[in-house]
């Protein structure tokens, strides 16, 4: 897939699909360079209606819900349309893709967009981008490398599928030097120009099959985020998968492939040596030296996939020349978004930890290998996963599973093949006392020194509006559970 260069975007007819952050982002910035911009969504309620009479302010027109002829206004190509830009989260099948395909016209993304402004301010360098994609770990390594940066004094921001939307930083007022950038699959199938100064696939397991159509296809797009890298392709030791993708990137001459593990590296590795962060990959010598950068306790929460995060954000740090001393000062500045292995509370001798963000079998396995043992709630929307490997290696450290959710039967069927052993609560409402429900069953089953731990393995839609306010909900339990009143 490849995208032409735009060298000038005033009087372009642009089509952009999607009424959302990103959407009306791109529509806003195109717009102020002279293009000639339509938005289609095929929503019509009032919030779209609200966003269409802001943008018609701007002088963009707006085509909502159903069109005259009956057809939905976001399968429809309009007339004379030379680019398609589009949200992430629409489907490379989606009717208006197939139009503009018939009709020769390349459809990208917000953050080819962004690739493409860049630098487009008059006296202005463009901010390199040091890009993160992977299965988990993204936002939370994407701002780990935001505080390494910012410790080593470099103006930066963590930018792409986290915070401000990318267009709005690269075409705004203030000045980058480096941005820190996390990317998603459907972003990365959308970018066909980007190539980032160093990028890094924290891993690589199945999720958004359905949107990508299968794990290779999957596969290849976040592989597209090494094309072009200029000085790094940073992979995981242990998920050979993501060094696989590096062998295929057709990069620059000179760009090193730099592995990190949770064991002691080997030469171009960043890894573990007796609670030491170490890097031989950016040192004179790398065949015989090791450059300490920080402490595992200097990593917050130091669990391994954690850890393994924060060494994927040291080594495209230095990648970019940051000193050792940043690193280690950037790891000890940061603080994780919540919801994401966040410390609760103890009750009892019981600690209860939030991991509502572990939407995935990845995400859930991983979290579960951070303690010793664990009474996991687990459940909510599958979304096509499978749950038996994920419980055949977390079996020995569970001492009870309380499932919710829509497709608990799921995860208990593997639980009955995998662990007949373990305690299993299967909780079949769904209201909005069903967390409360949930955390007492498994302060129940509890011991003191276990970890009461929300890793769902599974998207929150069924029940809460979010993994947010699944997480919410979870932690007003457990502070009914701590005040006596559960």
């Amino acid at each position: 897939m490849g995208s032409r260069q735009v060298t000038s975007w005033h009087g372009k007819n642009i089509t952009v699909a999607g009424l959302g952050v990103s959407g009306i982002s791109a529509a806003r910035a195109l717009a102020g360079l002279g293009a000639v911009v339509t938005v289609v969504d095929n929503g019509d309620g009032d919030a779209h209606r609200a966003r269409a009479a802001e943008l018609a302010e701007q002088g963009i027109e707006v085509r909502l819900g159903r069109l005259a002829d009956g057809a939905h206004a976001g399968e429809v190509l309009p007339e004379g349309t030379e680019l398609v830009v589009t949200s992430p989260g629409w489907k490379p099948d989606s009717p208006l893709f197939a139009a503009a395909a018939e009709a020769g016209v390349d459809v990208v993304g917000d953050v080819e967009i962004a690739w493409q402004l860049r630098g487009s301010t008059p006296g202005r360098k463009a901010a390199s981008w040091l890009a993160i994609t992977g299965t988990n770990g993204k936002t939370t390594t994407t701002q780990m490398l935001a505080s390494i940066l910012k410790a080593a004094g470099l103006r930066t921001a963590a930018v792409g599928n986290i915070g401000t939307p990318i267009v709005d930083v690269v075409t705004g007022e203030e000045e980058y030097d480096v941005l820190a950038v996390e990317l998603s699959s459907y972003q990365l199938h959308w970018a066909p120009s980007l190539r980032a100064h160093s990028a890094a696939v924290l891993n690589l397991a199945p999720d958004h099959l359905d949107w990508h159509g299968s794990m290779e296809a999957y596969a290849a797009d976040k592989g597209r985020i090494y094309e072009g890298n200029t000085v790094a392709c940073v992979y995981n030791v242990a998920d050979r998968a993501t060094e696989d993708l590096v062998a295929e990137a057709d990069v620059e001459e000179g760009c090193r492939a730099i592995g990190f593990t949770l064991g002691a590296p080997g030469p171009s590795m960043l890894g573990v040596v007796d609670g030491i962060l170490v890097d031989r990959a950016f040192v004179e010598n790398r065949q015989k030296n090791a450059q300490e950068l920080a402490e595992v306790k200097d990593v917050n929460p130091p669990a391994p996939h954690n850890i393994a995060n924060a060494l994927a954000a040291a080594a495209l740090a230095r990648a970019f020349g940051v000193e050792p001393r940043a690193v280690r000062d950037g790891l000890r500045n940061f603080r994780p978004d919540a919801h994401r292995v966040a410390h609760v509370d103890e009750v009892g001798g019981v600690v209860y930890v939030d991991d509502s963000k572990a939407t995935n079998t990845h995400a859930a396995e991983a979290s579960l290998a951070a303690f010793e043992t664990v009474v996991w709630i687990a459940g909510g929307l599958a979304k096509g996963a499978t749950f038996d490997e994920l419980v055949r290696k977390s079996a020995k450290g569970l001492r009870g599973v309380v499932l919710i959710g829509a497709d608990r039967a799921l995860i208990a069927e593997a639980l009955a093949r995998h662990a007949p052993e373990v305690p299993v609560v299967d909780l079949e409402r769904t209201d909005t006392g069903a967390m409360l429900a949930a955390v007492r069953e498994a302060a129940r089953l509890a011991e003191p020194g276990d970890t009461v731990l929300l890793a769902p393995a599974c998207a929150s839609m069924d029940m809460f509006a979010n993994y947010n306010k699944r997480g919410d909900a979870f932690a007003d339990a457990v502070r009914e559970l701590a005040a006596g009143k559960a």
